[in-house]
């Protein structure tokens, strides 16, 4: 798949390109990330690609022209799914990155300032996306967070796709604890279970432990769920129910 990313400081996202998992997909040529500069379609000789808001108010608007040009330059024939990175946007999830690595081309938008001109949302825009309720100075970061998180799912990211099988969020539950060598550090030792070989044994633990943690960090995550009554007697033991049920009521 192919991603464009238009932003007024792609300097961000340029080094983590190079390292990691997204190095390795790249040079596997399941990816291609290009990063553009929006003053590139720029007419001015300041190279200006923000304004003021009608209306008045605090705070700069992106212009829709460079935007526009540049979206004529990277998607000529339309085709394109274009993402606007924004607090406004619909919360990232991994059922929305999974969705989204299936697409041939991307063309990531970094918002800056006080927005965009409305007229991009309304004519360019397929999809806004946001990593969470807070405010960055810009799209940059947003948009390599949805970078990593598309490139990680792709075939020959990872060397081991259980791995990412397992991970938080990709059944709707917070990941188990993890644990390595040695078995004993600080006091603290790794739970019986873990070191008896027996692998049934094992994938309960696991699966009572991802469900404990949801509930006590995440419980809105399990309103996504149908708890059956051996979940809920686990959730019952530990004195946790009750917070489901406030959950539930929210």
């Amino acid at each position: 798949m192919k991603i464009d990313v238009l932003a007024l400081f792609p300097e961000i996202i340029a080094p983590a390109l190079q390292t990691g998992i997204l190095k390795r997909v790249q040079d596997a040529n399941r990816l291609t990330v290009n990063t553009y500069n929006l003053r590139e379609w720029a007419t001015d000789k300041h190279k200006s690609v923000d304004d003021y808001a009608y209306g008045g108010g605090a705070g700069m608007i992106l212009k829709p022209e460079p935007i526009f040009a540049a979206a004529g330059t990277l998607d000529p024939d339309g085709s394109a799914h274009v993402i606007y990175l924004t607090p406004q946007g619909m919360l990232l999830t991994q059922p929305i990155t999974e969705a989204l690595s299936l697409e041939t081309h991307l063309i990531l938008m970094c918002g800056r300032y006080k927005g965009v001109d409305e007229r991009v949302r309304r004519k360019l825009v397929t999809t806004e996306i946001s990593i969470g309720d807070y405010v960055l100075s810009g799209g940059e970061i947003p948009a390599l967070v949805l970078i990593d998180a598309i490139a990680r799912v792709l075939p020959g990211a990872l060397g081991d796709y259980d791995s990412a099988r397992a991970d938080s969020f990709t059944h709707e539950l917070l990941d188990h604890p993890h644990y390595t060598r040695p078995a004993e550090f600080a006091g603290m030792n790794v739970p019986e279970v873990l070191l008896s070989g027996h692998h049934e044994n094992i994938e309960e633990w696991r699966y009572a432990e991802s469900l404990k943690r949801t509930a006590k960090r995440r419980p809105e995550l399990l309103q996504k769920l149908e708890l059956t009554e051996e979940d809920i007697a686990i959730l019952e033991a530990e004195g946790l129910a009750e917070a489901v049920k406030n959950s539930e009521r929210n």
